[in-house]
């Protein structure tokens, strides 16, 4: 099986998780990337206050998203991006929540992605005394990047997990992912609870 993949990074406005302000994604083929994209998405209802220790850090305002897509505006364009692919992020749990929460939030369908983290895959196989995105993204060798946009997070996300793999000599994720001694986990979607109805 070859190295393919898709590596995923979500900007948030807020401390809520349903919050997704920007999407960037990475596709990659036999271990080479092929394609990336992202855009600006405004945050569901109810979640879309953007915190200024947010836009500190990712550049985004309020302002920024107006007439951007809402997230179920973009949720075809992400799933047909990714198709059937095994998604990776660097602290992955975030962003699956991100994926997650934000679908609840919207009452959108949760597609129920397989995903490897390449922050637990950096934490074994690289020793680093920081394992923050910009350090291991470095030991890659991909130094240079804008981090916290979130389509250069994801490239970077994804040298980190192309490299890993050559040093461990995986030829997929699957292998990758045993051979770092990490698991491939899956986004759990609750089925909706049954409802019954008392007959008179």
């Amino acid at each position: 099986m070859p190295l393919d993949f898709t590596a995923i990074d979500f900007e948030t406005a807020n401390s809520s998780n349903a919050s997704a302000c920007a999407v960037g994604l990475v596709r990659v083929r036999g271990g080479v990337v092929v394609a990336q994209t992202g855009w600006l998405i405004q945050p569901p209802p109810g979640h879309d206050r953007f915190f200024e220790l947010n836009t500190r850090i990712h550049g985004i305002t309020a302002d920024d998203v107006i007439g951007a897509a809402t997230w179920t505006g973009q949720l075809a364009a992400l799933i047909d991006f990714v198709g059937d692919d095994v998604l990776v992020a660097h602290n992955a749990g975030f962003d699956m929540a991100v994926i997650k929460r934000a679908c609840e939030a919207t009452g959108d369908e949760c597609p129920p992605y397989r995903y490897a983290c390449s922050l637990q895959v950096a934490r074994r196989v690289y020793q680093l005394e920081s394992y923050r995105l910009p350090f291991v993204a470095a030991e890659a060798g991909f130094a240079e990047f804008a981090h916290h946009n979130a389509t250069a997070d994801a490239l970077a996300c994804a040298h980190v997990m192309i490299d890993a793999a050559r040093r461990v000599g995986a030829d997929d994720i699957a292998e990758l992912a045993e051979g770092a001694g990490v698991r491939v986990s899956q986004i759990v979607v609750a089925e909706a609870p049954a409802v019954s109805f008392a007959v008179a």
